[in-house]
């Protein structure tokens, strides 16, 4: 995870938001997809877990920390699911 303090200013970018149940959360859809995988022929496979990406286009300059406030109130529920935030160039 980005630094939440760093209060630098992005402009023309796109951040990318990965969504994930945390590692201590069940998750059902993962082990469904796991076993499916398996069904498949990929026998040996690890934990699958599903989570969601947010794509957010940046026009105009918005402060980091206030990407990380959304990202953590508003795009992830912070009780169950932990949030990654990736800048990219346009």
């Amino acid at each position: 995870m980005s630094n939440p303090l760093r209060n630098e200013t992005l402009a023309g970018m796109k951040v990318l938001v990965t969504v994930l149940p945390k590692p201590s959360v069940l998750d059902p859809q993962g082990a469904a997809a796991a076993e499916a995988i398996r069904h498949h022929g990929l026998e040996k496979i690890g934990r699958v877990r599903i989570g969601k990406m947010i794509e957010i286009e940046l026009p105009e300059a918005a402060d980091e920390s206030l990407l990380h406030e959304i990202a953590r109130d508003l795009l992830s529920n912070p009780v169950i699911e932990d949030y990654e935030l990736k800048v990219v160039n346009a």
